[in-house]
């Protein structure tokens, strides 16, 4: 199988790349995150997969690899889109609108394919719902420090699983990649993995 470059420094999706036997190398793209204008959750999720394969594709100057995947994932509540939190204070933000209810959460994936250099890009919605929290189990979690570097300020598979009351949808999509999803773009695109 070809190696395939993952525009992430995400250690969720390097698991699943490994979980999967993808040979693949890490170039994690050093891009601003911020959602262009008023998009919704789908449309900033993928618009900002594409521009993270594209970044690479700009660093390797026409150097074109057969593979490149990008991925993003963000919450949604009230028509706010969140992503990962800048500090902590931004993460209790976060986890006070999260907590007692249901948001979306949407990962976007982008391949790239370099033997017709195309970008096949697309993206699952998932809801969680959230357990009522008191101000001491969110000072408990932040002292965690597990809301680093995530979207929505929580991993579902770490500590945060203590308040989540449901999950509709994809779990690998709200740890960061769809892995159904993203097995079905690498067998129509031609990669060749699980017998196709």
């Amino acid at each position: 199988m070809e190696p395939i470059i993952l525009a992430s420094g995400s250690l969720r999706r390097q698991e699943y790349f490994r979980l999967m036997g993808l040979p693949f190398n890490i170039m994690p793209t050093l891009i601003e995150e911020n959602r262009q204008g008023r998009l919704k959750p789908r449309e900033a999720t993928e618009e900002l997969a594409i521009r993270k394969v594209n970044k690479i594709i700009d660093l390797l100057q026409g150097r074109l690899p057969p593979w490149i995947c990008g991925a993003d994932t963000v919450i949604s509540v009230d028509g706010e889109i969140y992503g990962k939190p800048k500090d902590r204070n931004d993460a209790e933000i976060m986890l006070h609108k999260l907590q007692g209810r249901e948001h979306e959460v949407v990962t976007a994936v982008a391949l790239f394919n370099g033997k017709d250099r195309s970008i096949d890009c697309r993206s699952v919605e998932s809801y969680v719902t959230f357990i009522p929290l008191s101000d001491s189990e969110i000072e408990w979690y932040l002292n965690t420090g597990e809301w680093q570097g995530v979207a929505g300020a929580y991993k579902v598979q770490g500590l945060a699983a203590c308040f989540i009351a449901s999950i509709r949808g994809s779990y690998t999509g709200i740890v960061g990649l769809p892995m159904r999803e993203f097995y079905a773009m690498l067998r129509e695109n031609g990669y060749p993995y699980g017998g196709a």
